[in-house]
């Protein structure tokens, strides 16, 4: 009888985590169709082209090293056990460690789950450069970044490692329920690395100091995969509780779900008033970023706060976006989908805002955290995109600029009825 129970919660759990894993698997189609919708039309198809490329070599890297590397396993290499023997392992391993213990059916869930958000830093990443990258460069990047760069990070945060040898986070304090700082933080640390080293965008910056608008091509499309990463995210938050088949552990689901949802709505709801108090105007672009900074918000700790402290967490959010995007800017930090401000400035907030509801967590071990984060991942990006840039370089040529990375780098364009050919 005990098996049995266990067999049923062990299943319940197992599939809950797969499916959380999947809805995490479709933010890539979120990310692809905002980034898509907030490029030109000339540069649509090599976008797209990233975002399938960098999942796919996201998968590969962190299965050969990544997850070794983030948590000294490497069960690609095994069998999976049989019938009796996986129940009667799984049992003992539960009862000494809980939930997925070290057996390798648990391992094949968990590297499921965490690969895909592997894969949403790299996207991050892609947004920022958009434009004017060489497509060859950024998928090199992003072969280091995954199997590398990523799980050196991580293993210092879920992997529970010393930082080099040196401390561990968790003893000071410092708590990511579902990586606010590890996962969108992280992406953005190397998005900007990668942006210094690259610079804007032709035309972007006027030589009088103006900032000229380059809108995107297709709002309906980046609408679109702001509700996708929307919709994604209850994977994203709510997979991180990691089980479900107990009544504590689906409470705790459903309250992240319920602060997630209201997250999002603060700051899509403070984003566009504050760019109508800001330009006279309810920018569309402003309030699906501030959507999405509500969502970075609360992803460092999703289970604590009351749902009306998630909404003004998520509103804090995004009004800080507004501000962030509008300043990066006069920086001349050249981001034509907003990712640094939504994954890294609104991400740092995230990791502040954890102490205010989880008596767990400190602030020095969050500001410690944070800062461990960011200079391991933009010091060790900004080597890289420096050694990409020295072997093979990392920026098109103006012509092709002008052109539209589409055809110089993909031969093909994502609307050729529309063209004047």
């Amino acid at each position: 009888m005990e098996n049995q129970i266990f067999e049923l919660q062990y299943a319940i759990d197992t599939f809950y985590f797969l499916v959380c894993g999947a809805l995490v698997m479709w933010m890539a189609a979120g990310f692809s169709m905002l980034e898509a919708g907030l490029v030109r039309s000339k540069n649509t198809t090599e976008i797209l082209t990233k975002n399938v490329a960098l999942f796919a070599i996201s998968c590969i890297m962190f299965m050969v090293c990544g997850y070794a590397i983030m948590y000294g396993k490497t069960f690609f290499l095994s069998g999976i056990a049989g019938g009796e023997t996986l129940v009667a392992d799984a049992l003992k391993a539960s009862k000494e460690n809980g939930f997925g213990g070290d057996s390798v059916y648990a391992d094949a869930s968990d590297f499921f789950f965490q690969v895909v958000f592997v894969a949403t830093a790299m996207s991050i990443v892609s947004g920022a450069v958009a434009e004017r990258m060489k497509l060859w460069a950024f998928l090199a990047f992003a072969v280091v970044m995954t199997g590398f760069i990523y799980p050196m990070e991580g293993a210092w945060t879920w992997g529970g490692e010393a930082v080099l040898g040196m401390y561990s986070l968790g003893d000071l304090g410092f708590s990511d329920f579902a990586g606010s700082g590890i996962v969108h933080m992280a992406g953005a640390a190397a998005a900007l690395a990668g942006v210094l080293l690259l610079g804007a965008r032709k035309g972007k910056y006027g030589a009088d100091g103006t900032i000229n608008a380059i809108p995107g091509a297709n709002l309906p499309m980046a609408t679109l995969g702001t509700f996708i990463l929307w919709m994604g995210w209850f994977g994203f938050n709510g997979g991180s509780v990691l089980k479900l088949g107990d009544m504590a552990s689906a409470n705790a689901v459903a309250m992240v779900f319920l602060n997630t949802n209201a997250a999002a709505a603060g700051g899509a709801v403070a984003a566009m008033i504050t760019a109508r108090l800001l330009f006279g105007k309810a920018d569309l672009t402003m309030l699906l970023n501030g959507a999405l900074a509500g969502l970075v918000a609360i992803t460092a700790e999703p289970s604590t706060p009351t749902a009306l402290q998630a909404t003004v967490f998520g509103a804090i959010g995004g009004v800080l976006v507004v501000f962030s995007i509008v300043t990066l800017d006069k920086l001349k930090i050249d981001d034509p989908v907003g990712a640094i401000s939504v994954h890294g400035v609104v991400g740092l907030l995230g990791l502040l805002l954890v102490p205010v509801t989880n008596d767990g967590s400190t602030f020095s071990g969050q500001i410690i955290g944070a800062l461990t984060i960011f200079i391991w991942v933009f010091g060790t990006s900004l080597i890289v995109w420096a050694a990409i840039k020295a072997v093979m370089g990392i920026r098109v040529t103006e012509e092709e600029e002008y052109e539209g990375v589409d055809l110089t780098e993909c031969g093909m364009e994502a609307y050729p009825e529309f063209t004047s050919k």
